[in-house]
């Protein structure tokens, strides 16, 4: 902008000097066209007919409620970045714990299968007890973190952009779809992760559960994962709780294992051979390129078993062979769970995404927060909620709504505190140079005009309204305030120049309307590039459809307002007869 103002000031005037022809001479009494003079009818009436004009005002005000309402109808969502189109995506599944590694490539096998048959997938790669070589999601959901035999992933790549009319999002509905019966089936647990353009979150939906024990957050996050569950729109359901496993422990009694002379350690060492192995030396094959181990342990049927196990026999030091069946008893329990931790407070999470009936995180929070409230974990209070900040207090329970949501909210906050902090500089800078406390409240009455468009559009083109768009709304702002300047500033010239207050009001709208269509005409054609851009969608929307929008509107509101405003001041010394 800083640049511009020396280019229109300096270059132009030189330019237009050099180039344009020195015959051509303004004509002040030049005819004007048929549009122009309509609108000087229209302005007459508006200015002259108290009745009539506050028929436009009231329309104009209408507009603006309807455009802001599509908001609370649903008709336009709110969303922090809208879904990207990339070529591919990732099938994450869980089974449940104990499951073999080879009944979890079989469950990753039958998935793969399935979601092959979407004709926009070239091919698929599955990766069973460990992790997939991981993108933005993985590494900011630790998906690259995934070990054990019950997980694997399955890398789905997509026909390119230009071969398929379905963006990636819609084709990974339609997978996961595909998959879902497959999947309880197996008793698996899915989720179909996209390549989101952001925000780096743990999940699209986390419900993070505090409270003063283990065991009660565990209760309250099965009643909050069940209301998950039921909330139309709400897919791919998860915790960050692990099933119940056994864990066997073979205790040792010292006094017979004394009798026989064999200590602990001996023990020790011969399950440990025998259940995961014990390298005893190295097979020097010559077409090998590294030395093979040679690794001595029991067959995976008697290992598996602790029967297998304990028919071992291990020598004693008189040289007789004891089974460990004498001298051992197991013990069988549960395994601790883990326990996970945020900003030292001890934390249960609940993860879920949306897609299908919602697509945005804020709209399913809303419908699930009257199901949170009917849950009681403790009798005389009920789990009170959090948005945008952790609970002071653990002694209660409580739960905060995070992932996504809590981006959105920030950053939507964040940016209306901005565009706040925008208008009374804005307010500042036009007190300063009109030195008057109210005109500058007639320039900015444009500004939510922009809305009449911006919201529609953003509806008319199924399209989120995101944070490019409230970028591009406070961008626009600007603009508009500059059209404002231009017709109030035209105005006071020429009342200067001795015009009717009446007279001046309508001519600034009719000369001044040029530039303002130029500049208008420029935000259009220079947003349209990325129009058809995923993610900076929403900001060509804003600026072209808000540019439309505040240019029809403000031509005409803000002479309305400056007249009425100053028509007592200037004692209305009008021209009732406007001739176009």
């Amino acid at each position: 902008m800083a640049f511009s103002v020396l280019v229109a000031f300096i270059v132009t005037p030189w330019a237009a000097v050099r180039i344009l022809k020195r015959t051509q001479k303004h004509q002040e009494g030049e005819r004007e066209d048929r549009l122009t003079r309509l609108y000087r009818h229209v302005m007459g009436a508006l200015l002259h007919q108290a009745r009539v004009r506050w028929t436009f005002l009231g329309v104009v005000a209408v507009l603006l409620v309807a455009a802001v309402s599509l908001f609370y109808f649903k008709l336009v969502t709110v969303k922090m970045l809208p879904f990207d189109n990339k070529s591919e995506f990732q099938v994450v599944i869980d089974m449940p714990n104990g499951t073999t590694l080879e009944q979890t490539q079989r469950v990753a096998q039958a998935l793969a299968s399935e979601a092959m048959k979407q004709p926009e997938v070239i091919n698929v790669q599955t990766y069973a007890g460990a992790a997939a070589p991981f993108n933005f999601n993985g590494l900011v959901r630790h998906y690259y973190l995934r070990r054990g035999p019950n997980i694997a992933d399955i890398q789905v790549n997509l026909l390119p952009k230009s071969e398929r009319s379905l963006q990636s999002h819609q084709i990974a509905k339609q997978v996961r779809n595909r998959i879902q019966a497959t999947a309880d089936r197996f008793q698996a647990r899915i989720k179909v992760a996209e390549v989101l353009p952001g925000p780096p979150v743990l999940q699209t939906l986390v419900a993070e559960i505090y409270g003063p024990s283990q065991e009660g957050r565990l209760a309250l996050a099965r009643q909050i994962r069940t209301i998950f569950q039921r909330t139309p729109g709400v897919v791919d359901v998860d915790w960050y709780v692990e099933d119940d496993q056994c864990e066997y422990k073979l205790l040792v009694d010292r006094e017979k294992a004394s009798l026989n002379g064999v200590t602990d350690d001996q023990i020790a060492r011969k399950v440990a051979a025998a259940s995961a192995g014990q390298t005893i030396g190295l097979l020097h094959v010559d077409s090998a390129k590294e030395h093979v181990p040679i690794v001595v342990r029991l067959q995976r049927a008697e290992r598996s078993s602790m029967d297998g196990l304990r028919n071992l026999r291990v020598s004693g030091t008189a040289g007789q062979s004891v089974p460990l069946r004498e001298l051992t008893r197991v013990e069988e329990q549960t395994i601790e769970k883990s326990i996970y931790h945020k900003n030292l407070l001890p934390v249960t999470y609940v993860t879920a995404d949306v897609a299908g009936v919602v697509e945005s995180p804020g709209y399913a929070i809303f419908n699930m927060m009257p199901d949170v409230d009917k849950l009681h974990p403790q009798p005389g209070y009920k789990v009170e909620q959090y948005t945008a900040r952790q609970p002071s207090d653990v002694s209660k329970y409580s739960m905060k709504w995070d992932g996504e949501w809590h981006i959105t909210y920030e950053v939507f906050r964040d940016l209306g505190l901005a565009f706040a902090a925008v208008l009374i500089l804005i307010y500042g800078l036009v007190v300063g140079w009109f030195e008057s406390f109210v005109t500058p409240f007639i320039i900015m009455v444009a500004i939510p005009f922009s809305l009449v468009g911006i919201v529609p559009a953003h509806g008319l083109l199924h399209a989120f309204f995101t944070a490019t768009s409230m970028i591009g709304f406070i961008a626009g702002a600007g603009i508009v305030v500059r059209n404002s300047i231009i017709l109030v500033d035209f105005i006071e010239l020429r009342l200067r120049q001795g015009f009717a207050l009446d007279e001046a009001v309508i001519d600034a709208g009719a000369v001044r309307f040029r530039p303002m269509a130029l500049t208008a005409a420029a935000v259009v054609v220079g947003s349209a590039v990325i129009l058809f851009d995923p993610i900076f969608q929403g900001l060509a929307i804003a600026l072209m459809a808000g540019e439309i929008a505040s240019l029809a509107l403000s031509r005409i509101t803000v002479p309305i307002v400056y007249f009425m405003v100053n028509r007592h001041r200037h004692g209305v010394r009008s021209a009732q007869n406007v001739q176009a």
